[in-house]
């Protein structure tokens, strides 16, 4: 479903990460690991397109992705359904139960979003997976703000609804999700001096 060949990847126009490669299948997650700062979060924007590769190449059919950050992406203002059915509306897709039972808010449909904690509110964040129903989902600390029990929340929601169903992801986490899930340390890939060949001066965005 994805595969990354060769990766070289930039922040602020110099190059953090280079000659990245692996492949995930149906089925099947990968977790980044590797100290803050290795170029983790660079990586994931760089494979949803957020930002264009230095060298290699991504290749993932059209459509297929959904990137995810550690930020919520919740509108205070709108309630809970109300974010939930935004988000189903852009992406062409249907709200329905499911979303809110996978993460524990369907007692909170009603509640302005700009009211939950913000646990609840990273909930709600992780809702919008149920709902964009993209086949390859790029992770970027997903359980930041979360408790043990949310933890596995998220990690059932992942391996009995997203992987079991052919679904794929690429998750950059500190975090043990309690699944056996294959790891990529990205240490190996710390670019040099010699990677940034080619590299710009612009604003890391």
């Amino acid at each position: 479903m994805l595969t990354v060949r060769d990766l070289t990847c930039t922040r602020g126009g110099a190059a953090v990460l280079a000659g990245v490669g692996f492949t995930v299948n149906a089925g099947e997650a990968l977790v980044l690991r590797g100290p803050n700062g290795i170029g983790k979060t660079t990586l994931l924007r760089t494979i949803a397109g957020l930002q264009p590769a230095l060298k290699g190449e991504v290749l993932a059919a059209p459509e297929t992705t959904a990137y995810a950050s550690h930020a919520d992406g919740v509108k205070d203002a709108l309630t809970v359904r109300e974010n939930l059915s935004f988000w189903a509306e852009v992406h062409g897709s249907t709200l329905d139960d499911a979303a809110f039972d996978h993460f524990d808010i369907a007692d909170l449909k009603d509640r302005i979003a700009g009211t939950l904690s913000a646990g609840q509110k990273r909930r709600l964040g992780l809702a919008r997976l149920a709902v964009v129903k993209r086949p390859v989902l790029l992770l970027d600390e997903p359980t930041v703000s979360l408790d043990g029990f949310s933890v596995k929340l998220f990690a059932k929601f992942l391996r009995d609804h997203h992987l079991a169903k052919g679904g794929a992801a690429v998750i950059a986490t500190h975090i043990d999700l309690g699944l056996d899930l294959p790891e990529l340390d990205l240490t190996p890939f710390k670019a040099t001096e010699a990677d940034n060949d080619g590299a710009s001066d612009e604003a890391f965005l």
